[in-house]
């Protein structure tokens, strides 16, 4: 879904999307069991350059979690912390319980909860025997989430911060806010058009926003 984003970025930056365990070259990978299970091998995939390079971290929904979580888990391994930190499409940790646990539904009323999200293509769910194979990854993807347990940080984030939204999602502006809590340097907000997956209309615009922040000197 970023393969758009390197017409857009700025030279300088070199885009490297994090293949997680069960999608594409990894496809045959047992799931993670927790959302700790998936920072750790997150860390193992990128901790060389989180020791040379300068280098900043985006995450969109499940993937703005684990954003969070990694930088700590970067900073108790003592490498070099992120420059800057880009959180998409997720309340803070801690400010949003969800009251439904979609990962609990049965298959009929699971894909129609995630089809109103708006990440279903119309090509996907007219395909049963594609669906099959991508229904449980996404059933994992919600179950680590809604079962991840926020643990308060005494250290807060020091790097950048910018949080980006859409305005029909069904995050509250509060739960938005509530990201300030965890930076020592403030937190820039952006809200888009959309709902969910708002960044699939809004590329030109979030990359824009990116490169202003990566390339500032």
């Amino acid at each position: 879904m970023y393969y758009e984003w390197r017409k857009y970025l700025h030279p300088s930056i070199r885009l490297e999307p994090v293949e997680l365990k069960g999608r594409g070259r990894r496809y045959n990978e047992d799931f993670y069991q927790n959302l700790d299970e998936a920072i750790n091998d997150i860390f193992l995939l990128i901790q060389q350059k989180t020791i040379y390079d300068e280098y900043a971290v985006f995450g969109h929904s499940m993937g703005s979690l684990l954003a969070y979580e990694l930088y700590y888990k970067i900073s108790r391994e003592n490498h070099k912390n992120p420059r800057h930190i880009f959180f998409s499409g997720q309340a803070a940790p801690g400010a949003k319980e969800r009251e439904k646990k979609l990962h609990t539904l049965a298959a009929d009323e699971f894909i129609k909860e995630v089809t109103a999200l708006g990440g279903m293509p119309e090509e996907l769910l007219d395909n049963q025997e594609l669906l099959e194979l991508v229904i449980p990854r996404l059933r994992n993807d919600f179950r680590i989430t809604e079962s991840y347990v926020y643990e308060r940080k005494e250290l807060k984030i020091e790097c950048g911060m910018t949080v980006f939204n859409g305005k029909d999602d069904d995050i509250t502006l509060e739960e938005l806010l509530s990201w300030k809590d965890h930076g020592s340097n403030g937190v820039k907000i952006h809200r888009f058009s959309g709902g969910h997956f708002f960044i699939n209309k809004n590329i030109e615009n979030i990359t824009n926003i990116i490169n202003s922040e990566l390339t500032l000197t």
